[in-house]
């Protein structure tokens, strides 16, 4: 969201964005730390940032230069005000363009937890002393949705840094459904009929899907959520025995970061005029990422939604 008080002096602007990561809040906060760590992701999506310099306390500097695709640089020049691991920091600075502050920004970034990892909230306020840069502030909301996308990189990078770690889960669960098996079956495997039910629901962009389904094909489908994050399905087919079976392998990704590997079996019987089905999956979770039941959790929210695309 932004706003505007035009008054006397400056323009003041407003911008607040929030994006999920999954990680925990100390490794995101850790990214804000460094010049090092900066260089990697503080820009828009076609920049990038050539030299910074961090001091990463109370009072410390917090120098970038962004680097547009047609070679421009623009500095923004300041300094860290609060500083309080791994919950909240502000800075603020001026956007320089040929040695003269155009605008300046302050900086308020809080660091939450929640069950996918940490929720980051960026608020920043803006005084404008050059009108030609309005258009640049109404671009701020994109522009801060790709740097945290960037970020989102950076923290896998970071996840991936910690070390390698496998950790093992399995669920198996079950549900009756009033359609022949040859209907649950079409709703598995039929593009457009899995379209209505396997999916993240309202609001949920996507972004890629693709599947063929028999032994050795793939399914592929990608989506953005609402909190900013991106996650990747990506599934090979070992077995498929129509209106009986399905087995397949799939793989897990949020963001640019693999969290996991899994084997699942679709069972299907006919029980009466239904069906009875039964899902069963064992899991791989990798370096440090924590399924905590929320695998087994989806999976009882689309076999819901299975249901009602059945009887839709």
């Amino acid at each position: 969201m932004t706003q505007e008080n035009d008054g006397a002096g400056a323009a003041q602007r407003s911008v607040t964005v929030a994006r999920s990561f999954a990680a925990p809040r100390e490794l995101v906060f850790r990214a804000w730390s460094s010049a090092e760590h900066v260089r990697r992701w503080f820009c828009p999506a076609g920049f990038t940032v050539p030299a910074a310099e961090v001091d990463f306390r109370p009072g410390g500097v917090f120098a970038v230069c962004m680097r547009a695709p047609d070679g421009n640089e623009f500095w923004s020049r300041g300094a860290f005000g609060e500083i309080a691991p791994p919950e909240r920091l502000t800075f603020h600075g001026g956007a320089e363009v040929g040695g003269t502050v155009r605008f300046t920004a302050h900086t308020t970034v809080t660091f939450e937890t929640e069950r996918m990892g940490t929720r980051v909230v960026v608020h920043q306020t803006y005084e404008i002393f050059d009108t030609s840069f309005h258009a640049a502030i109404d671009g701020a909301p994109e522009g801060w949705r790709t740097t945290l996308d960037n970020l989102a990189d950076e923290v896998g990078r970071l996840c991936t840094e910690q070390g390698r770690s496998v950790v093992h889960g399995s669920f198996t669960l079950s549900r009756r459904y009033d359609a022949a098996p040859a209907l649950v079956f079409r709703a598995f495997t039929d593009p457009a009929a899995k379209a209505r039910w396997f999916g993240g629901g309202e609001g949920v962009e996507v972004l890629d899907r693709a599947m063929d389904v028999r032994p050795g094909g793939t399914e592929r489908m990608k989506v953005r959520w609402t909190t900013g994050m991106v996650s990747c399905f990506e599934a090979t087919y070992c077995d498929v025995v129509p209106d009986a079976r399905l087995i397949y392998l799939y793989e897990m990704r949020l963001d640019a970061r693999k969290i996991s590997a899994s084997l699942a079996t679709v069972e299907l019987r006919p029980e009466g005029a239904g069906t009875h089905l039964t899902i069963t999956e064992h899991g791989a979770f990798l370096d440090g990422f924590e399924d905590a039941g929320m695998r087994e959790h989806g999976t009882r929210w689309l076999l819901d939604r299975l249901a009602v695309s059945l009887d839709g």
